[in-house]
C-alpha cells in the first residue's frame, strides 16, 4: 500500500487504473480512523478493483475557536488499519497541497446546511462541499463512501452529487459503535474517563427515541422532549441541538412520518459530539 502526498502523483496512478479498466473507490477521512472507518474502507474494497482513503484534517471546515490545530493525528496508524483492511493507497497531502496561497474558490449549499450542524457552524460545510468536491475531481472515484454517523453530511454530499452531475455512486453505511453503544469518532480521544461515561448519554438517547419512533409515537416533538430530558440529567453535557428532519430535504418535521432522521448534538465537557438515527415509516 502506497502513501501518496501530490495531487500529480495521485491523479497518474488513478489513470492508470482507469486504462486497465479497473473501478475506483474512494473513502474520505480527516484521519485518526477507527473501525467506523475501517468499516467505510471494508466495503469499498469489496466492490471496488482499487480503494482510495484520502487521510486530510481539511482546514476550510473549522470556524474560529474549534479544534483544528488539536484535532487527532496518526498517519503511521491510519497506515497500518488502511493496509488491514486492504486499501490500495492513502492520499495524505499538505492543506498547501489542497489550497494554493492564492484559493478563492468555494462550493457551497442552500436549503439542506441551514439546520443541525449547518445552523450551528455556518461554515461547515461549504469547507465539507470544497474539500469533497476536490477529492472526487483528484480521485475520479466510481463510488465513495460515508458513514452515517454525519448523517447531514451525507445528505448533503448526495444533494451536491446529484446537483452538480458527479459520475459517482455515493454510498451511506452505517454506524459503527463501541461495545457500550458510544458512536465511534476521531474526538472520543478527547474525553476523560468521568467524560467517557457521560457520554453515553448521547446513544442513550438515540435508543430511548428509536424505541419510541418504533413503538408507534408518531409525534417527533414527543420522542424529542423525552431525550432531551434524559440528557439533561447528565451534568457534564449541554445540548447544542436535538432535532427531527426529513431526512432528505433537512427541513424541521414534527410527526414521524416518511422517512425522519433524528439528530443531536451535546457538549460533553468541551467535545462536541454528535449522534443519530432515522425512523422509516413502515
Amino acid at each position: 500500500m502506497q502513501i501518496i502526498k501530490t495531487i500529480a502523483e495521485i491523479r497518474t496512478l488513478v489513470k492508470e487504473w482507469k486504462k486497465e479498466g479497473l473501478s475506483v473507490g474512494l473513502v474520505p477521512t480527516m484521519g485518526f480512523l477507527h473501525e467506523g472507518h475501517q468499516s467505510l474502507i471494508t466495503r469499498a474494497v469489496a466492490e471496488n478493483d482499487r480503494v482510495i482513503v484520502s487521510d486530510f484534517v481539511n482546514p476550510t471546515q473549522f470556524g474560529p475557536n474549534e479544534d483544528l490545530e488539536s484535532y487527532p493525528r496518526d498517519l503511521e496508524q491510519d497506515a497500518k488499519l488502511c493496509q488491514a483492511a486492504g486499501a490500495s493507497v492513502i492520499f495524505h497531502p499538505q492543506p498547501s497541497e489542497m489550497y494554493a496561497q492564492n484559493h478563492c474558490s468555494f462550493v457551497d449549499m442552500d436549503g439542506l446546511t441551514k439546520e443541525l450542524c449547518g445552523k450551528t457552524r455556518p461554515i461547515h460545510f461549504r469547507g465539507v462541499c470544497t474539500v469533497v468536491t476536490k477529492l472526487f475531481h483528484i480521485a475520479q472515484p466510481d463510488r465513495a463512501y460515508f458513514g452515517q454517523k454525519d448523517a447531514q453530511q451525507l445528505a448533503v454530499i448526495k444533494q451536491m452529487v446529484q446537483d452538480l452531475n458527479f459520475d459517482i455512486e455515493i454510498i451511506g453505511c452505517p454506524i459503527v459503535r463501541e461495545a457500550d453503544g458510544l458512536a465511534k469518532s476521531s474526538r472520543n480521544t478527547y474525553l476523560n474517563e468521568a467524560e467517557r461515561k457521560a457520554a453515553l448519554v448521547l446513544s442513550q438517547a438515540v435508543f430511548l427515541g428509536e424505541r419510541m419512533a418504533k413503538n408507534g409515537e408518531t409525534s417527533a416533538d414527543v420522542i424529542l422532549s423525552a431525550m432531551q430530558e434524559l440528557i439533561a440529567k447528565e451534568p457534564l453535557a449541554k445540548i447544542d441541538y436535538v432535532k427531527a428532519v426529513d431526512a432528505r430535504s433537512i427541513e424541521i418535521v414534527h410527526e414521524m412520518k416518511g422517512s425522519v432522521l433524528v439528530a443531536m448534538a451535546v457538549y460533553i465537557g468541551k467535545t462536541r459530539l454528535i449522534d443519530n438515527f432515522i425512523f422509516e415509516e413502515a
